[in-house]
């Protein structure tokens, strides 16, 4: 199966280097083994939107490839449809499942803005102490429906596969410091031509000061001139103030990026 979105197509970065890829002909399986508990690292990718029929089948095909409780937590399943197609996917809502309906941005060299440097410091991050405060800084700002004992066994096995890409030559992680405290982050890696952006996060008590279009902008001349790609994308929700940010920063709109998925409710 052929890849047509950016925002998925990035988004195999990262099971291709420690991951699974398994092409079923119109779906492909995706798992990370070291990291069971990531839903979009262990989903179901579709080459077309849900029709008529495919709520139960998608599910029984998820069951087969991913798992079921309890040693799967979740169903997770996208489709590779850039042009914002959902398809059939009221039987997904009335079961449960949320929709993700983000949106897919890109940004070439010359497409950059330049940012007004904030009053931190912007670097890789370097030492244990640097990726234990970014895993920290990570479940900080996790979304509300995310619980913390777990969203933080998730963040960090995120880390370790972030360190062993950084490690071996794939990108780079970058923090925001005041001082020793790391008060944002992200990471940003790469393939071929293309380049991915990895959880922007600023800590609450230091937002609204550029920290986050200082890091973006710093993460994309690091790809540019570190690893000669020709396309940065990253990904965001519609109408958002990450949205905003970026486009700010010199990126584009490209595309849609749909997907639903469902936590246990244990």
């Amino acid at each position: 199966m052929q890849v047509h979105s950016l925002g998925y197509k990035t988004d195999l970065i990262f099971p291709a280097f420690d991951g699974q890829i398994t092409d079923r002909g119109d779906y492909l399986v995706i798992k990370t083994p070291s990291n069971p508990s990531f839903f979009w690292g262990n989903f179901l990718l579709f080459a077309s939107p849900p029709g008529e029929g495919d709520f139960h089948r998608w599910l029984e095909i998820f069951t087969e490839e991913i798992g079921k409780p309890p040693e799967t937590i979740h169903l997770a399943i996208g489709w590779d449809s850039p042009q914002d197609e959902a398809g059939i996917i009221q039987p997904f809502i009335d079961h449960g499942f949320h929709l993700d309906r983000m949106v897919v941005l890109s940004a070439k060299r010359g497409d950059l803005v330049d940012q007004a440097p904030p009053n931190f410091v912007i670097r890789q991050l370097q030492s244990d102490e640097d990726w234990a405060q970014g895993i920290e800084n990570q479940v900080i700002c996790r979304e509300p429906i995310f619980g913390e004992s777990a969203y933080r066994v998730f963040r960090q096995g995120q880390a370790k596969r972030y360190q062993a890409m950084a490690d071996a030559g794939y990108g780079t992680w970058f923090g925001a410091f005041a001082g020793n405290r790391l008060v944002g982050d992200l990471g940003i890696f790469c393939s071929a031509d293309l380049a991915r952006y990895q959880s922007v996060q600023t800590h609450p008590d230091y937002r609204r000061q550029g920290i986050a279009s200082a890091l973006v902008h710093q993460a994309a001349l690091y790809a540019f001139e570190h690893h000669a790609v020709e396309t940065i994308v990253i990904v965001a929700e519609e109408d958002s103030p990450a949205q905003r940010l970026y486009l700010g920063a010199g990126f584009n709109f490209v595309e849609y990026q749909m997907g639903v998925w469902k936590a246990d409710e244990k």
